[in-house]
């Protein structure tokens, strides 16, 4: 084996060797150790695979361009969002809202969820894709249960319902793309391997693609939280333990949006074929709008941020709609400049609820008084999340408005209006929560803030300056989208 095919079989061996191991494991302290060693393998074996030669794909595995981003991202978030769960999840135990019986298998869902989102994007066959997201799925329907709350319960039941929904839709799909294949590579495991597709996909039957593509775009899209199928979303969100939440936004909507833009550029390839840019660019503004409005009613912290994701889905969806080289790369940065923020802006919020001991944002004021560090940390948070200069979102909002008045000056319209509309939302709750006089608990904060500060770190800097092999290679990026 080459040391490629040894660094992508190391990313897909250690999360689902922890996840046994740590199904055998007993006490929280020891699994929650062995979860960080495994997150940070995982996450130096997808860091190998930029300096090593890259593997030929095969029929089920594939390292390109476009999966390494989604690859190496997921891993380090997987990683940080580890070393937080570890005192999250600690203080949970502690304060009794959780019991080390509710916990036995906590750490080994969370490398099974590992391992189905890396699968998913390592995979080359498009079968292997829906498995993959299904399994990602399915743990994370356990983890949002994990409280055993009736709330807690009856978003599992929501998110696992609806998530069936849409994996169901997108199954569909995946079956017409084959029946798409069948007649030009013929019958096997051929005419489900993505390169073999990608290939030939411009003999392929164009109705039976433009029909496949609607149903993964539905089904998919559940996943990725797009309005109207974004449900499950909030209450997932609100119920489950935070760091699930910070996983949710940061990465599992990720994985859904790799699998639509693995199927956008199929279709792509077939001149007969619709074009997927306006239906991405309708659900996308659709979300962008619903969401923008829906933040001005939010009452609990958790459930604001879930919506800022739904309306941050909607931007990217957006702007790979559009399509082209400027809008591309717009789209790719602002997919992971969300996933860098939105996870930190969790890792704020858990520790905020727990030293509040609330979610509820009418019972929470003047952080910045009586939690400075995490009161700051949220300010500088939901600034760069909100769009502000010069954090990095700023610029992947600046580059998609860009683009679009370029190309189409009426869709620059709501898309401005709705960015807007969110930006008065974020700002409306953070001066009540950051500033004025303190409200609520003021328990002392005793958890480790180093993937918080990591994550704020990395999104100022690549606001100030961007490296220019980063944005040569998401510029070859955004050429494969098309």
């Amino acid at each position: 084996m080459t040391a490629a095919s040894d660094a992508v079989t190391w990313v897909l061996l250690i999360p689902i060797t922890a996840a046994a191991v740590l199904a055998a494991l007993p006490g929280y302290r020891l699994t929650a150790g062995l979860n960080i060693v495994a997150s940070l393998g995982t996450l130096l074996a997808a860091l190998s695979l930029l300096v090593v030669e890259r593997p030929q794909p095969g029929q089920y595995l594939l390292i390109d361009d476009l999966n390494i981003v989604f690859i190496v991202l997921n891993t380090f978030v997987g990683f940080t969002t580890s070393v937080f769960s570890a005192s999250y999840i600690a203080h949970e135990l502690e304060t009794g809202r959780l019991t080390p019986g509710y916990l036995r298998f906590y750490h080994a869902m969370y490398q099974v969820m590992m391992f189905g989102m890396n699968l998913a994007f390592v995979s080359n066959n498009i079968g292997l894709i829906w498995v993959a997201v299904e399994v990602a799925t399915l743990t994370t329907v356990l983890m949002v249960g994990i409280y055993r709350t009736h709330a807690a319960l009856e978003a599992a039941w929501k998110y696992f319902i609806l998530g069936s929904v849409g994996i169901a839709l997108a199954l569909f799909g995946t079956i017409l793309v084959y029946m798409a294949a069948l007649p030009v590579v013929g019958e096997g495991q051929d005419a489900m391997v993505w390169t073999v597709l990608i290939s030939r996909a411009a003999t392929f039957d164009p109705a039976l693609l433009n029909v496949a593509f609607i149903f993964l775009l539905l089904g998919y899209g559940t996943k990725v939280g797009l309005a109207p199928l974004h449900a499950w979303l909030p209450d997932a969100h609100a119920e489950g333990p935070t760091p699930i939440s910070a996983v949710l936004s940061g990465l599992l909507l990720n994985v859904a949006l790799y699998a639509v833009l693995r199927f956008k550029i199929l279709l792509a390839a077939n001149p007969d074929a619709i074009s997927p840019g306006p239906l991405m660019v309708t659900m996308g503004l659709t979300s962008l709008l619903f969401a923008a409005f829906m933040l001005y009613r939010r009452r609990d912290i958790k459930r604001l941020f879930a919506y800022s994701s739904i309306e941050h889905m909607g931007i990217i969806v957006f702007a790979f709609g559009m399509g082209g080289p400027l809008a591309n790369f717009a789209g790719l940065l602002h997919m992971v400049m969300h996933s860098l923020t939105k996870s930190g802006i969790f890792y704020a919020v858990g520790h905020i609820a727990q030293v509040k001991g609330t979610q509820r944002i009418a019972n929470i004021r003047g952080l910045t008084e009586s939690h400075p560090a995490l009161g700051w940390s949220l300010v500088i948070g939901v600034v760069a999340i909100a769009g502000l200069p010069p954090l990095g979102i700023f610029m992947s909002e600046f580059l998609i408005v860009s683009s679009t008045f370029a190309r189409q000056p009426l869709l620059a319209i709501p898309l401005v209006f709705g960015l807007l509309l969110a930006f008065g939302a974020l700002i409306l709750r953070l001066t009540s929560l950051a500033f004025g006089e303190p409200r609520g608990n003021a328990a002392p904060a005793d958890a480790s803030y180093l993937p918080m500060f990591a994550h704020f770190a990395l999104v100022l800097t690549a606001g100030i300056y961007l490296p220019g092999p980063l944005v040569v290679w998401f510029q070859h990026v955004a050429h494969l989208l098309g």
